[in-house]
């Protein structure tokens, strides 16, 4: 397979044209051009209903575009405002372990780059790896660890979308680091920061798994986000991340997990994580 994929992403020679596609659709749907690009991991997709929406659009209308296909990934696209600001805001995300390749994980951010998003935020359903992280708690991802089989930059660079070679020692802005900081202690909300381990999926990790990921320096775990991340900073955007703890995986209170239970622990953290993310809008 990953033989299959890489021969794939070496004949991406119509990415610019399938980025323009995906992007001049949306301009026809709306004429709204969003400042922040918010992607919205499991059970986390109710911020929307805080958005004074301008166009909603399925993602299987929008051209080139994945569909999700797991529960708590709704599937639309929401234009509109949050705090003042400009937004797009992605009910739902695209994984590995679906079956798709990283660059079209990655496409929906190249899409919203060209779209005029220059901020990309980006929250999680994440798995605790560091025993002070608590189930219901947040923390602010500060760098990451991927652990993932492939790269969404694999193939034939573009010089137009990024460098061929992205550095990658301040993915995660430092200065809106700071602000959501800030704002979680303002409100009184409990929130760490650390880093996120990425994973492909879709099996959760063994006990062996969780001990390994937090010797090498991992906070949380999850099957996300890193490939966005990756895609964002090569595109040059502004990123900022945020995981909802949904279980504990550390190596002191292992404990048997299910996607359900991720959701529903998702869904009861949602309003602190919206909250959060409402007001760091609000001073980009």
């Amino acid at each position: 397979m990953y033989a299959q994929n890489f021969i794939k992403t070496t004949r991406m020679e119509d990415l610019i044209k399938k980025i323009e596609d995906a992007s001049n659709f949306i301009r026809t749907k709306s004429n709204f051009k969003p400042e922040v690009c918010i992607i919205l991991g499991s059970g986390l997709a109710e911020l929307v209903n805080q958005v004074k929406v301008n166009a909603t659009i399925d993602y299987k209308d929008i051209p080139h575009f994945p569909v999700s296909t797991v529960i708590g990934h709704p599937g639309k696209l929401i234009l509109g405002e949050l705090s003042g600001k400009n937004v797009a805001v992605m009910q739902g995300r695209f994984h590995f372990y679906e079956g798709y390749t990283m660059q079209e994980v990655g496409f929906p951010t190249r899409v919203m780059k060209a779209c005029g998003a220059t901020t990309l935020i980006v929250t999680n359903a994440a798995g605790g790896l560091n025993p002070v992280i608590k189930v219901g708690e947040l923390m602010i991802i500060n760098d990451h660890i991927n652990l993932q089989p492939e790269n969404p930059l694999l193939g034939k660079n573009h010089d137009a979308l990024g460098p061929r070679f992205p550095d990658q020692h301040a993915v995660y802005d430092k200065i809106l680091i700071e602000k959501a900081k800030s704002i979680a202690k303002n409100n009184n909300i409990t929130c760490h920061e650390g880093v996120y381990v990425g994973v492909p999926g879709p099996t959760f990790e063994t006990p062996a798994e969780y001990k390994y990921m937090r010797i090498i320096g991992g906070d949380v775990v999850g099957m996300s986000t890193v490939p966005e991340v990756i895609v964002g900073n090569h595109a040059g955007m502004k990123i900022f991340g945020v995981s909802v703890i949904t279980d504990e995986g550390n190596p002191i209170t292992p404990q048997k997990i299910s996607h359900q239970e991720v959701i529903a622990a998702a869904k009861e953290a949602e309003p602190r994580m919206s909250l959060i993310i409402r007001e760091l809008v609000a001073v980009l």
